[in-house]
């Protein structure tokens, strides 16, 4: 499985972006999407996840500010971020896990907060 993200970029604090992560597989054979971030000199991070159902769950840090969702007609994933801070500056990657058990990173889009 392939996955492609895009829509990273510089935005001022208190700004929106939207990331997207296309697959090159139907959805239908993933049981759980997730968005991970990794600042620089941090830890790679689990920022949200949503699973076949649809049911999803946010770290503390981006609760009620970030919405992820999925277009399974379109295989993607994505990332609504709202209100966002410096400190969601970052490497925002997309994961899959499959029903085989296998396990699929994207290649990362870097965010950006400053003015």
């Amino acid at each position: 499985v392939q996955l492609v993200e895009s829509g990273g970029g510089l935005v001022q604090p208190g700004g929106s972006l939207r990331l997207s992560c296309t697959a090159s597989r139907s959805f239908f054979s993933m049981y759980v999407m997730a968005w991970y971030r990794q600042a620089p000199g941090k830890e790679r991070e689990r920022v949200a996840t949503i699973d076949n159902p649809g049911t999803t769950n946010y770290a503390a840090s981006v609760k009620d500010r970030f919405t992820i969702s999925r277009d399974n007609a379109k295989n993607t994933l994505y990332l609504q971020m709202n209100g966002l801070k410096p400190e969601d500056t970052a490497v925002y990657y997309c994961k899959c896990n499959t029903y085989d058990r296998s396990e699929y990173w994207g290649q990362g889009t870097q965010v950006t907060v400053s003015s």
